[in-house]
Parts: structure tokens; sequence; C-alpha cells
């Protein structure tokens, strides 16, 4: 349980996805204009990393990786579909953000409309991906198995919906605020963004 939680903490704070990475960030400056579209398009990024990470674990251990279709037959104990795993990861991402967009689309319209295009771009958030290939090289490094894989995607997930959420907030207070001209819009929220890595970096004291 100690592990599971490190793990957790690791990922959403101290190796923030988005904080630490800059990973994701055209959905990340785009949709944090408001909270509650940040809200949404966090709460989706968690289901799908929660999702994918432990599916694509499965897919990379007993499919992918080098020696995993032994059991088929000893003649493929060497076949290594390694090269495929990008391709294979961005499909199983595919299918569950389809998911996802079906179920906003059904119980809040109003968020699918708030989101519009950036919901079905979570397929190539790089974030999502990055999320996926990161716990594959934990698997290779450490050995993790899939219970590692699910706490490793939630708190990946829980990571990006932090950043958003508290970048939306400061957004939408900082209308109220003497901005130049200049760096109204991105600009400030480039620098805000900045700003927010900094102070993540504090997390990096944190013994896990």
């Amino acid at each position: 349980m100690q592990e599971l939680l490190n793990i957790f903490i690791e990922v959403a704070f101290i190796k923030n996805m988005v904080l630490a990475y800059f990973l994701g960030m055209c959905s990340y400056l785009a949709v944090s204009k408001t909270v509650k579209t940040a809200l949404g398009l966090g709460l989706a990024v968690i289901f799908v990393l929660a999702i994918t990470a432990p599916v694509n674990y499965l897919l990379y251990k007993y499919v992918l990786s080098e020696g995993s279709l032994a059991f088929i037959s000893p003649m493929f104990a060497d076949v290594d579909l390694t090269f495929l795993k990008f391709i294979s990861f961005i499909a199983v991402i595919a299918s569950m953000v389809q998911l996802v967009e079906m179920i906003i689309e059904r119980f809040s319209p109003s968020l699918y409309n708030s989101l519009g295009i950036f919901l079905p771009l979570i397929t190539v958030n790089c974030s999502i991906l990055g999320g996926s290939l990161f716990m594959v090289q934990f698997v290779d490094e450490k050995g993790w198995g899939m219970l590692e894989a699910l706490v490793y995607g939630a708190g990946a997930g829980f990571g990006f919906f932090l950043a958003i959420i508290a970048i939306a907030a400061i957004r939408e207070k900082i209308r109220y605020s003497h901005v130049p001209a200049p760096l109204r819009g991105l600009g400030i929220a480039f620098i805000i963004t900045g700003l927010m890595g900094i102070a993540f970096m504090s997390f990096m004291g944190i013994k896990v």
C-alpha cells in the first residue's frame, strides 16, 4: 500500500505531466478559460488515463513485449512486437475517448459543447500517450504489475486535473486584474504556467 501511495504522489505532484514534462499543453491552455470546462476535461482525463494505463499494460505484457506470445506456440517465443506499441496504445486510447465522449454528450450536452473539438483531441493528447509510455518504461525497469499501472494512470490523471483546475481558477480571477495588453490571453497564461511549474518543483523535496 505504501508503494502504491508513493507512486500516486510522485506522478501527481513531483512528476506532473503538465507542470514537470509540459505534456498536453494544447488542451491545457485552450480549455482552462473557465473552471467548468476545466473540471469536465480534467475528470475525462482521469477516467481515460485510469482505464487506458492498465489496459495498455495488459496489451504490452501479454501481446507486444518480446516472448509474450510464447503461450500460443514455442515458435513465437522470439517474436517482439514492441514496435507496434505506439499505434496499439493510441487505438486503445481512442476507443476510451469515444466512450467518454458519448457519456458526456448524453448526460451533459452543455459541457460537451463547451469542450468542443478538444474532447475528441484527448485521443492524441501527448499527456495521455505519455502516461502509457512512461508506465511501460517502469514495467520494464521496476517490474510493475497491473495494480501499479492502474495507480500510475489515476495519479497522472489527477495531476492533470489538479493543474488545469488551478490555472482555470487563476485565469478566471485574473480577468479583473490590470494585465498589460500585450500579455492578455495566452501570454499571461504561459507566465502563470511557468510559475506553477516552479511552485510544483517544491514537491521534489518529498521523499517517496
